[in-house]
């Protein structure tokens, strides 16, 4: 994961029983009501992630913290943890404004990891981050991009577009011994709700 993130800022009584009227009184006539924009769900304070679930695709991940490296590009989680994911601390928090970048390995020397099957899962499908405040933040699939390394569109993938949003980024595409994967997979999904922690009983 070699890509640098664009700079961000920071849910009567009854009545007696008597004869129907031969037509029921009809409603005085009214203009259609215009369709409902589905409410935004709130955003939530900053809180680093914690766990990062996909059920369509059986992954419960637990979270580290990354950080750009020397050369501004954000590097993947160690190779010996194949199953962790790694979520961008200098960028925005999951459920908070802006967008929240989250990177894993597709696979290592070991073989498969945490993002083997990113590529599949399709749009619709359900994302949630529990974060280290007790709090979900639960993202919907909207698309998923393959791009070339060499023409990674930063702003794209990266850039704030008025709503919190997601990325999950793993390496794709044709794979050279030497160079590694040619390409990028990324999933952008955007935030649909929020859960609070559980009550204790």
């Amino acid at each position: 994961m070699d890509q640098r993130p664009a700079e961000q800022t920071r849910p009567t009584p009854a009545v007696p029983a008597g004869p129907m009227p031969a037509e029921p009184p009809q409603p005085p006539p009214t203009a259609p009501a215009e369709p409902r924009r589905p409410a935004r769900p709130r955003t939530l304070p900053p809180s680093p992630a914690k766990t990062v679930t996909i059920r369509y695709l059986g992954i419960e991940a637990p979270v580290i913290g990354l950080r750009l490296d020397g050369r501004r590009r954000l590097p993947a989680p160690p190779d010996d943890r194949p199953k962790v994911v790694g979520w961008y601390t200098e960028g925005p928090a999951p459920g908070g404004p802006g967008t929240a970048v989250v990177v894993g390995h597709r696979d290592t020397r070991t073989g498969p990891a945490v993002f083997a099957a990113l590529d599949v899962i399709k749009p619709g499908r359900i994302v949630e981050v529990l974060r280290a405040d007790g709090r979900t933040a639960v993202y919907t699939v909207d698309a998923v991009r393959t791009y070339e390394k060499a023409r990674f569109p930063n702003k794209e993938v990266y850039g704030h577009r008025g709503r919190p949003e997601l990325r999950l980024i793993t390496c794709g595409g044709t794979y050279d011994r030497w160079k590694g994967y040619a390409s990028n997979v990324v999933v952008f999904a955007h935030l649909t709700a929020t859960r609070e922690p559980a009550r204790k009983p």
